[in-house]
């Protein structure tokens, strides 16, 4: 089976492949809150409860492109070295605003706001029109590169949205958790479009292992940030509050919501949630007007660099990104662009696994596919998986055999005739087998048997 994309590339290649959607796994468990009277997910399994919410508290430290424009003062170490990586690639656009942004009227934004088809409240105050300034005023190239990368990406999330019945303005988490790169990484260990931590992603049905992370894969991660949302909405019932426990897990917005008396709604527990979610519910509002009014604010679009056309095959065969790359002379950076879920460029085998390709070069995998799995093979794929020969001891005092030859210790007293003769053989094959020009030999040493 296999499906076609258009990709469109600006200046970092956008992943562009698909995948049959991920089964749904297993539900969470019910999360303990009895005290705040929440109401409970319906669960199969309540044995992992305790570790459900130990996730939930660490699911995320997300990298932030739009940090550059706080004060310093505002940012961890952390957030610095994230908000170094993420202007590497993020800010290297020509597209910029056509004139100056000035502070528009409050009664505008508000306005704009309430005008926004969405489900999640979107309220206005002085610090979501702080970062509405920050996004449209202050990172115009940002903006600009987001909205023509969302052209690929928005189709994804609002599909998976859609069928999980949630509401599609959800699709602007992964601009404020990895600017819509699926290979982001943080340094506490979140990965991909929505910043997965490990154990989170596997509980929500990713496969995280040496050779794949399921995180980098724009379809499946989706898939399991639907799952994850839609399991915290049926804890909390208030969309803030479920964007609120994605950024900092459930176990602190529950604490969040006992310090405050008992309160369900953000702005209520604001001052009692850590200090990186205060500002990451502001922050996903600003987005949404970011990127519904950018062209109002004067930003265009970022220029396509190139079109690619992409072919997704699904393949049982265990093979290396190598051996496609130099038989279809397609670069080893642009297969893992379009495949970054391979993270030692390995695809296991076994199971049913996905290849993202140029469409132009289908048609040669599918015809080249032997000789593609045959290159380098042992160095790069077998890794010694073939069946070996084990060393087994012999029945003879010292000898044992590995590969089909049998190693005899030498010991005082032994002679090649005595050898030959305990191992059916003769001298003349012990000295053509050992390279030996004499039939003196010396204890210690070890002979080989080849028969």
């Amino acid at each position: 089976m296999k499906k076609i994309f258009l990709t469109i590339v600006c200046c970092l290649a956008i992943v562009a492949h698909a995948q049959e959607a991920v089964s749904d796994s297993a539900a969470v468990d019910s999360m303990s809150v009895e005290s705040l009277e929440l109401v409970p997910l319906q669960v199969a399994d309540s044995s992992v409860l305790e570790d459900s919410i130990a996730l939930a508290d660490t699911i995320i430290v997300p990298i932030r492109p739009f940090y550059e424009l706080w004060n310093d003062s505002d940012l961890t170490d952390l957030e610095m070295r994230a908000l170094d990586w993420s202007l590497q690639w993020l800010d290297t656009t020509d597209c910029i605003a056509l004139h100056d942004t000035t502070t528009l009227p409050d009664s505008v934004y508000k306005a704009r706001l309430q005008a926004l088809p969405c489900v999640v409240e979107l309220p206005y105050n002085e610090r979501v029109q702080a970062f509405i300034l920050r996004y449209v005023k202050r990172s115009p190239k940002q903006v600009a590169r987001l909205m023509r990368m969302s052209e690929y990406y928005f189709p994804i999330f609002e599909e998976a949205l859609g069928r999980y019945n949630l509401p599609y303005e959800l699709k602007y988490v992964p601009i404020i958790e990895s600017a819509l790169n699926p290979m982001a990484r943080s340094h506490a260990g979140a990965a991909g479009l929505w910043q997965f931590m490990p154990a989170t992603g596997k509980l929500f049905g990713l496969e995280i292992n040496s050779l794949v992370d399921e995180r980098m894969d724009p379809i499946k991660s989706t898939e399991a940030a639907c799952r994850f949302l839609s399991s915290m909405y049926h804890v909390y019932h208030d969309w803030n509050l479920v964007i609120a426990a994605y950024n900092c897990g459930s176990g602190n917005v529950n604490k969040a919501i006992r310090r405050a008396g008992g309160k369900r709604d953000f702005w209520s527990i604001y001052p009692y949630l850590p200090r990186e979610t205060r500002n990451y519910v502001p922050i996903f509002i600003a987005a949404n007007y970011a990127m519904n009014y950018g062209q109002e604010h004067g930003i265009c679009k970022a220029p396509i660099e190139k079109v690619m056309i992409t072919d997704t095959i699904c393949t049982t065969q265990r093979m290396h990104l190598e051996q496609v790359s130099k038989n279809l002379g397609v670069s080893m950076e642009e297969l893992r662009r379009l495949n970054p879920q391979y993270s030692r460029d390995i695809l296991p085998g076994g199971s049913m696994y996905t290849l993202c390709l140029p469409a132009d070069k289908v048609g040669p995998f599918i015809d080249q596919q032997d000789s593609i799995l045959a290159y380098k093979a042992d160095s790069l794929i077998n890794n010694r998986r073939a069946e070996i020969d084990m060393a087994k001891v012999t029945s003879v005092s010292g000898a044992y055999r590995v590969n089909g030859v049998t190693y005899y210790t030498i010991k005082n007293g032994d002679s090649l005739s005595a050898i030959a003769k305990r191992f059916h053989c003769t001298v003349k094959q012990l000295k053509q087998w050992n390279g030996l020009k004499s039939d003196n030999i010396r204890a210690g040493k070890k002979l080989k048997i080849c028969k």
